[in-house]
């Protein structure tokens, strides 16, 4: 069968592999219909995704159908549509045994530290897989993964209707928190550099939107919250000053959100931590997450439709890849998709 594998950094490869088969009486075989690109599947195409060995199949926004089940398996059939999980967690180091195995000492990601789902198949336990609604489609089905994302930032930062929020960029990430963080509370904020995606955020829930080209940041964060600052910060960013731009625009006893993987030293003030008391917190991948997005979908307050904005099959993720660094305009979402 198919798979995509980053060989080396910048060395997309369609490689042949045997097809998986059920090792366990826990396991499924599963046929991928659909995954998502994300930013740091990008990011292990380059080589800057700290975390990532090679080579790596990757691929981690997955969504597929169940051909086979394990002889203890109960919780899925053949022909269940499914998401999977991307995270596989040891269960017995410390962060396992409080609950976050998201951040497991052992941690493993499907296209990350292991091989993922841009392949025709794949093999995996019964727990990491979750039933969809039959209202949505594979492809849209891809954004449940990053929804998953959006869901773990907003419970890390303890979101409460009574919050002022900024996001902090309007792409893939930033628009997928957006559309979680309008469900807690209406008053949020966004910036980016691109007025196509203001205009977006604003159709979709943000009470206000700031030009980092044409406004100036303090000045209409301290307009829009009468001088106080917002009470949370994401930063969907990631650039080297971000952070500490969050930290200065957060408000006394604010919770400033830090989402990226760039590795490069980068400047804060730790007057700033001290004096306003923040709260600096780390968000990463996501912690039993499914479930709760899926119910959400279920109850009408999430609608994917339109997210993906360009599909291409499997074969062609050199092309799909090749898209997205064209920067398109009309680009948001890009999946692939699997016959």
């Amino acid at each position: 069968m198919k798979a995509i594998q980053i060989y080396q950094p910048n060395d997309l490869r369609i490689i042949d592999v045997e097809k998986p088969e059920i090792k366990a009486p826990n396991e499924v075989l599963v046929k991928m219909l659909a995954a998502g690109i994300c930013g740091s599947d990008v990011g292990i195409y380059h080589g800057t995704n700290a975390a990532a060995t090679y080579p790596r199949v990757i691929g981690h926004e997955l969504i597929g159908q169940v051909v086979k089940v394990g002889e203890d398996v109960t919780s899925v059939k053949k022909g269940d549509r499914t998401v999977i999980n991307q995270v596989v967690a040891c269960g017995n180091c410390y962060p396992c045994s409080i609950g976050r195995g998201n951040v497991c000492e052992n941690l493993k990601v499907r296209g990350v530290h292991i091989d993922g789902g841009f392949t025709e198949y794949i093999v995996v336990p019964e727990t990491d897989l979750f039933i969809l609604p039959e209202e949505i489609s594979n492809v849209d089905a891809v954004m449940i993964e990053p929804t998953s994302i959006g869901l773990q930032v907003c419970s890390r930062a303890e979101l409460a209707e009574e919050d002022t929020l900024l996001i902090f960029g309007a792409g893939a990430l930033g628009s997928t928190i957006l559309k979680i963080a309008r469900t807690i509370t209406d008053k949020i904020i966004v910036a980016d550099i691109v007025p196509g995606k203001l205009e977006t955020a604003l159709k979709n829930g943000a009470q206000a939107v700031i030009n980092l080209h044409s406004d100036d940041l303090y000045e209409k964060i301290s307009e829009y919250t009468a001088g106080r600052g917002v009470s949370v910060s994401m930063d969907a960013v990631c650039s080297r000053d971000s952070l500490m731009q969050l930290m200065k625009i957060t408000g006394n006893a604010g919770r400033v959100m830090a989402l990226g993987f760039n590795t490069q030293p980068i400047e804060i003030n730790q007057f700033l931590i001290a004096s306003k008391e923040l709260d600096i917190r780390g968000s990463r991948l996501q912690n039993h997450k499914f479930s709760e997005a899926i119910e959400l979908i279920k109850a009408g307050k999430l609608d994917f439709t339109g997210e993906v904005s360009h599909t291409f099959k499997l074969e062609e993720a050199q092309k799909a890849f090749d898209f997205i660094e064209s920067r398109d305009p009309l680009l948001r979402k890009v999946a692939l998709v699997i016959d």
